[in-house]
């Protein structure tokens, strides 16, 4: 593999007074400029990046964010499109490989992006299907509150909380508890599935743009899926984009038949061939790409 340039500054940790910097360099990637997804990323991550040479900005980002410490995302991979081609994105890989200590390591990786995550030691082990659209249920059992049709219900945080850790910790494996409490005051709205009094799902929307992304979703069974989906989604006055793993076909024809077609595919990898913490069969939606 190519050296990184010398001429780089060093990597240095980044706060919210580059969150400007953080969001020219989306665009010159031709990303959107997306300030509440960057200033959660920052808040909740450590954020890294190196300056430009030439003073313009940031060359290039990255964002880890633990999950206690059995579990850390990789997102926000950047580099300035100037600077292609001389090490840059190695250098700020590295450099979160080795903050990351024994934590399994996982990230979305793009068509461009991973042969050098492949280099440095990450497997695809699924696909991710970005899906976006206007979400029209329609006329069937999930498009309106008929006799008999299952319901989610707003979640609050004194009430709920605690279970939904608990609950997200059997799916994901790791300890998500400052995101999820932070979720609450992010996202329009947080929903859970109920079932003799226990909490069997749950979901949440937030907007980014002139996007509502509806994620993370955890459920039980495609039943409860549809039912948060639908719940977070049918009022949206926007498109709406959804993150869902390529194997749940089912939902996947059910979220295409509402009017969802697929954007995009991103390669999940995870780092030194482990295997993923928790029972990801009930992980329907991410809550982003850079977060999982």
């Amino acid at each position: 593999m190519k050296p990184a340039d010398p001429s780089f500054p060093p990597v240095r940790r980044l706060g919210l007074d580059d969150l400007p910097h953080c969001l020219d360099l989306a665009q010159d990637r031709s990303w959107p400029r997306e300030e509440r997804k960057w200033r959660l990323l920052l808040e909740n991550g450590e954020g890294f990046g190196v300056d430009a040479p030439d003073r313009g900005g940031l060359a290039g980002t990255v964002v880890l964010t633990r999950y206690g410490r059995t579990a850390a995302a990789v997102g926000m991979m950047l580099v300035a499109s100037r600077y292609n081609g001389r090490g840059l994105g190695r250098r700020l890989m590295n450099h979160v490989l080795a903050q990351a200590g024994d934590a399994t390591l996982f990230l979305c990786a793009t068509e461009y992006g991973r042969p050098l995550y492949e280099k440095l030691g990450f497997e695809t082990v699924g696909v991710v299907e970005a899906r976006v659209g206007r979400f029209d249920a329609g006329d069937g059992p999930y498009g309106g509150p008929g006799p008999g049709r299952n319901a989610s219900r707003l979640a609050e945080p004194v009430r709920d909380l605690a279970a939904l850790c608990a609950l997200d910790l059997e799916v994901f494996g790791a300890d998500r508890s400052r995101l999820l409490a932070r979720l609450f005051a992010f996202a329009e709205q947080v929903r859970v599935a109920e079932r003799d009094g226990e909490i069997t799902g749950y979901g949440a929307a937030w907007r980014s743009g002139d996007r509502l992304f509806v994620g993370p979703v955890v459920a039980e069974d495609d039943e409860t899926a549809r039912v948060l989906v639908t719940d977070l989604a049918q009022d949206a006055d926007v498109r709406i984009r959804i993150d869902i793993d390529h194997r749940r076909q089912e939902l996947i024809s059910w979220i295409a038949g509402c009017g969802v077609p697929q954007a995009s595919t991103t390669s999940f990898m995870v780092h030194g061939g482990r295997a993923l913490p928790g029972d990801r069969s009930r992980l329907v939606a991410s809550f982003m790409s850079a977060l999982g």
